[in-house]
């Protein structure tokens, strides 16, 4: 065991002595580096770029409308037309008012004692006749024309202000 300890001492001893021998090496040529990196950079600030001064604006509509502003004249004509124009909710409803107006098509016509019809079919291929005046798809569209070559009706159709405005439609024969 004593041989041991004094194996471990002998290795402390050399490593020590190489260690100190590293330290004391000539470091002249790091105090050159040190020398020449502090005499090649100087540093310079750049200087303090110039702004423009601000310019205030003076807002001059001040006197106009304000546009998130009802006015009391758009409120009336409002109310008169959603007065004047309504939907019938006390109609009966007619077959064809369950479907859109995109999914019927329009197959032909149909004269008979002058009155003429025409035939129209819906999603579920059931062929219904309808006349002027009858009502189809689902935005209380009323048959307002037909001829040969189409249905023409008028749908009464929300505004997105609360009122209700008309819309020109048709059915084309042979189209949907």
């Amino acid at each position: 065991m004593n041989t041991v300890k004094s194996a471990f001492a002998k290795t402390g001893l050399l490593g020590g002595l190489i260690l100190l021998t590293a330290c004391s090496q000539d470091i002249s040529d790091l105090q050159t580096f040190i020398a020449q990196t502090k005499s090649a950079h100087v540093g310079s600030v750049s200087p303090i770029p110039s702004f423009k001064p601000y310019e205030s604006f003076s807002y001059s509509a001040s006197d106009l409308r304000d546009p998130f502003v009802p006015t009391t004249n758009l409120e009336e004509d409002d109310t008169t037309r959603t007065s004047l124009l309504n939907p019938d909710s006390t109609r009966p409803r007619q077959p064809l008012e369950v479907f859109p107006l995109d999914t019927l098509s329009m197959v032909g016509i149909l004269e008979q004692n002058q009155q003429l019809w025409g035939l129209i079919k819906d999603p579920q291929n059931i062929v219904h006749r309808v006349q002027v005046g009858n009502y189809m798809g689902k935005n209380e569209g009323r048959i307002i024309d037909i001829n040969e070559s189409a249905i023409y009706l008028v749908e009464i159709i929300p505004d997105g202000i609360g009122g209700y405005i008309e819309r020109d439609a048709s059915i084309a024969i042979g189209g949907q």
